[in-house]
């Protein structure tokens, strides 16, 4: 079963190859119903949960460790810390520590390159023209110096970044002292991210996926129905399974039962299909597009290196 596939970080821990993400949307209903999809992948044999502050569902996790009975050291927990916490690394990281319930977090991550003003109330503050009210005050590189100090406390057993390019790694690399484990960015057939994917496989980065499948938008594209027909699949499980073969791990969400079986029970690809696949790519990013003021959380994909 691929959810018990594991993939050694340059931190010397292991990270399973498939985790399931538990973003869920801001309203009452949607977190009320947290936990208890996250205790249905657990039995269904998921052992990596993917969280962050921004989700909201840092409590649910713990809480859904807690009720499962499986032992915490089996689990492999990320959290992020958040765009507008980069002045406020160690308290942000206490504050999840203690939302999730948790001695220690497996991978800790930068969620976004570009600091957020920082207003408690309010993780999204725009500006008087719509824009993302963004500050200078802190750089990622002032972030990571201080994620770097986390690690001896032994909270935290990995480090790394999500939605950095090689030109904000390579800024990132002019100050630090660790190398991010992990960099967590969108993947899926048709935004391979090649150039990144050498680059961080040089560096030793292990890349995470995610939106894996790309939404309907990939998952309905003819090859790939095509294959799952082939396979005898679901053209979701087709996807997943591409990436399983080009070694990438990934965090998928399904709050469905039958869904999340299907996500770790994956068909094995032939060398050709996984090419065909491959040659899918388009640079076609699905999630994090850029906005009307041609933005994405306030920063250009010039300022991003996308």
């Amino acid at each position: 079963m691929a959810a018990n596939r594991k993939i050694l970080l340059n931190s010397g821990t292991e990270i399973p190859i498939i985790g399931t993400g538990a973003y869920a949307p801001a309203d009452a209903e949607a977190q009320s119903k947290v936990k208890d999809w996250l205790l249905t992948a657990l039995k269904n044999d998921y052992r990596h949960i993917d969280t962050a502050v921004l989700y909201l569902t840092e409590a649910a996790v713990g809480q859904a460790i807690r009720e499962s009975g499986i032992p915490r050291e089996e689990i492999f927990v990320t959290t992020k810390l958040p765009w507008n916490h980069h002045h406020r690394v160690r308290q942000s990281f206490e504050e999840s520590l203690h939302r999730l319930g948790l001695d220690y977090i497996d991978l800790y991550l930068i969620h976004w390159p570009g600091a957020v003003f920082y207003d408690p109330d309010n993780f999204k503050p725009l500006n008087p023209d719509g824009t993302f009210k963004t500050t200078d005050s802190v750089t990622f590189n002032d972030s990571w110096a201080e994620l770097e100090q986390l690690l001896p406390t032994g909270k935290v057993k990995a480090i790394g970044v999500s939605n950095f390019s090689i030109k904000t790694l390579e800024q990132l690399f002019k100050t630090a002292k660790i190398t991010p484990a992990v960099n967590q960015v969108e993947l899926h057939p048709y935004l391979l991210q090649k150039d990144l994917r050498d680059y961080c496989k040089k560096k030793g980065i292990v890349l995470v996926a995610y939106t894996p499948s790309g939404y309907s938008t990939v998952r309905s594209d003819p090859l790939i129905l095509e294959l799952a027909a082939k396979y005898k699949a679901t053209p979701n499980q087709v996807i997943l399974a591409w990436h399983m073969a080009l070694g990438t791990v990934i965090v998928p969400k399904s709050e469905n039962n039958e869904r999340q079986k299907e996500n770790i029970t994956l068909p094995t690809l032939g060398a050709e299909d996984v090419e065909r696949i491959t040659a899918l790519d388009r640079g076609e990013r699905l999630c994090n597009k850029a906005d009307k003021h041609g933005q994405v959380y306030g920063w250009t994909y010039e300022q991003l290196g996308w």
